[in-house]
């Protein structure tokens, strides 16, 4: 599995490096900041999954991720910090990061938690969950619309779905419907929300009371 790794630390990139060579990943290209991690994507680069290092503090910064996000649609990008400043953290999420990893996680649980967002999955720190859900930070920065209208209510069970970070196949065991028509949901619901990926429908759920309501389980199978 190509990975691209991005931290200015040259020392923990090749401690890295070391970590993971015994996992099916394999180090394809490494820099010090997202800029220079978007010229090598644009320079062919086209890893599987992104590493990068969560330092930044400018509005520059994260419209450099979204850049990056998306010259690789069909990849992942984790984000890896050293500390928890939630608004940067969302604003990094909601800019298309599949993630977060706090840098003080044992190797057994970061290899664990990289597999897993390989697999669809979201992984996010817990305390960073809690404060979303408890509405002690604010998302309202982010251009989405805050009215629930429009939405169907195979729309409305897959939103509430997305906030426990469940995948496709998840979604669609859990509602008895085909993954295929998760899919369909998926992009009408994303784009009456005016976001651009699974993350960001999260947080305008969250945004949105969506948090307290359970999605509901169909009791058969069905298309739609």
């Amino acid at each position: 599995m190509q990975v691209l790794l991005i931290d200015h630390n040259k020392l923990f990139r090749e401690g890295l490096k070391l970590l993971l060579s015994g996992e099916k990943f394999e180090i394809s290209g490494e820099a010090q900041t997202v800029a220079e991690g978007v010229t090598l994507v644009q320079g062919g680069l086209a890893p599987q999954l992104v590493l990068l290092d969560m330092t930044w503090n400018s509005d520059t910064e994260t419209e450099t991720l979204r850049t990056l996000r998306d010259l690789l649609p069909d990849g992942r990008v984790v984000l890896l910090a050293a500390d928890m400043d939630p608004q940067r953290l969302i604003a990094a999420l909601a800019a298309g990061a599949d993630g977060c990893l706090m840098k003080d996680l044992s190797a057994d649980a970061l290899i664990q938690s990289l597999h897993l967002v390989m697999m669809g999955e979201k992984v996010f720190p817990t305390h960073l969950a809690a404060l979303l859900i408890s509405g002690r930070i604010n998302t309202s920065a982010f251009d989405m619309p805050s009215a629930r209208k429009g939405l169907s209510q195979r729309e409305v069970q897959i939103v509430r779905c997305l906030l426990n970070g469940d995948s496709n196949k998840v979604v669609a065991n859990h509602l008895n419907i085909t993954e295929a028509t998760v899919k369909v949901h998926l992009k009408s619901l994303l784009r009456k929300i005016n976001a651009t990926n699974r993350t960001q429908a999260a947080i305008w759920a969250l945004n949105n009371g969506f948090a307290n309501e359970p999605a509901q389980q169909q009791p058969t199978k069905q298309a739609g």
